[in-house]
Order: C-alpha cells, then structure tokens, then sequence
C-alpha cells in the first residue's frame, strides 16, 4: 500500500485535502477513487485511508483507520555529521533515516570544503528535511528525524547533549565494536569529520567536553560511509536491525 507524509492533524473519520506534491504522486501511481493508501504525520503510527476524490492537481482521503505501529530503533542514535563535497550529504541523509537513526546534526567544520552562506544553508535544510520525509515513507518509519539547523562544529561541541557523545577517529586505539559489546544499549550521538577528518585540535576539544573517541578498525572509511557503518553496527549490536 502507497505511504505518505501529510503534515496536518490526522483522525479516523476525517476526509483530508492531501498536500499537492502527494496528490500528484497519486496521479501518477495511477490510483483510482477508493483505493486504500497510508498516510502518516510523524507524530505517531500511520493511518489507512480510501481516496475520495480527485482532480488534475488534487486528491482527498478519508481516514478509514488507525494503526499504532512503530518502526523506531529501542536505542536513540543521533548523527552528527560534518558537511561532505557534492551530493554525499544527500544520501548520508536518506540511508541514515533508513537505518533508523533518530536526529541528524549538520555540522561546519575545519576541513569541510563546502561553506554554506546563510540563505544556501537554508535551501539546503529544507532539501534535506524533504528527503527525511521521503525517506521515511519508504523504509516505513512513522516518527521523522530531526533535522537541526547548520551549527559551527566548536560552538555545538561545546554545547551539553543528553547522549553521549562518540566521535569516529583513526587516532583511537578502542574500536567502536569492542566498546559497543560490553555496553548496555543507550542514546549516543556519532561524531563524523569531513574529508581528511576531524583536526587534532578538534578531536582534542571533543574530549575536552567528555566525547569518548573511538575507532572503525584498521580501514579508514570514507566521510560518507563511517557513520552510516556505525549506525549499523551498533543496531546489529544492540538490537534494531
């Protein structure tokens, strides 16, 4: 059954204008008037609807049922991510959704090559906050993460977090894995640097605020892949794979 993600209050018995982006979706799935698809809002399980009606750009539905479904991970992962070249941050975003993590922090850092002016900072944002939404209708998650607003990496790593921190380093002799199998399952934010990585002196202030430095094995893996591979190893760890 086609999943959607209409931001607006959601009840059964309710008959619901869908946002003009599904509706054209619907269109060009080619559904008809009755048919049964699911719509979410993020806060809360998913509901089944039947389409009513539907025009050229429009489409409505009328809520048939509510599911309480969940498909969110028993741990809180957040990720903490250093903006990359090109597109990666794109697909760092969509599969880190997939694999259930529950905020995603964009982070300025000191070997970052892209620099985003305020007003691109926002394009990007609302382009990233579209590929959650995306992404979560595809891997069927109910809950979105949540995206946080561009951050200088010094200002944000000095700020308190209610996880613990762990940032990625080739530098740390303790791997992720071997830290991971004799802890309980818990909230942490992974800290992932740019290309060429986190400086020293990043590093250094990182643990300065009580980050715990840890590291992926003896490969250095890519900016794009580090964090995405930890995400999945601490749920094949902990449980939620």
């Amino acid at each position: 059954m086609p999943r959607f993600y209409v931001p607006q209050p959601l009840a059964v018995g309710l008959t619901i204008s869908l946002p003009e982006a599904v509706a054209h979706h619907v269109q060009v799935l080619r559904l008809a008037p009755g048919e049964l698809i699911t719509v979410f809002n993020g806060e809360g399980g998913e509901f089944s609807a039947a389409l009513v009606e539907m025009g050229r750009r429009s489409a409505s539905a009328e809520i048939k049922a509510h599911h309480a479904r969940e498909a969110e991970l028993p741990h809180a992962i957040a990720l903490a991510q250093a903006l990359p070249e090109a597109s990666k941050m794109d697909w760092i975003v969509e599969k880190a959704v997939e694999l259930g993590v529950c905020a995603i922090q964009p982070l300025a850092a000191q070997r970052c090559v892209v620099r985003l002016a305020a007003e691109r900072a926002e394009k990007k944002l609302a382009h990233w906050q579209g590929i959650i939404e995306s992404a979560s209708e595809q891997c069927g998650r109910n809950r979105l993460a949540h995206l946080g607003q561009l951050q200088d990496y010094k200002q944000w790593i000095a700020q308190q977090d209610l996880h613990r921190r762990i940032i990625l380093s080739p530098r740390a002799e303790q791997p992720l894995a071997e830290w991971a199998r004799h802890q309980p399952a818990q909230a942490v934010t992974l800290v992932i640097g740019p290309e060429g990585g986190l400086s020293e002196q990043e590093e250094e202030a990182a643990l300065r605020h009580g980050a715990l430095a840890l590291s992926m094995g003896p490969r250095i893996l890519r900016t794009e892949t580090a964090g995405l591979a930890a995400v999945a190893m601490l749920n094949a760890m902990w449980g939620g794979m």
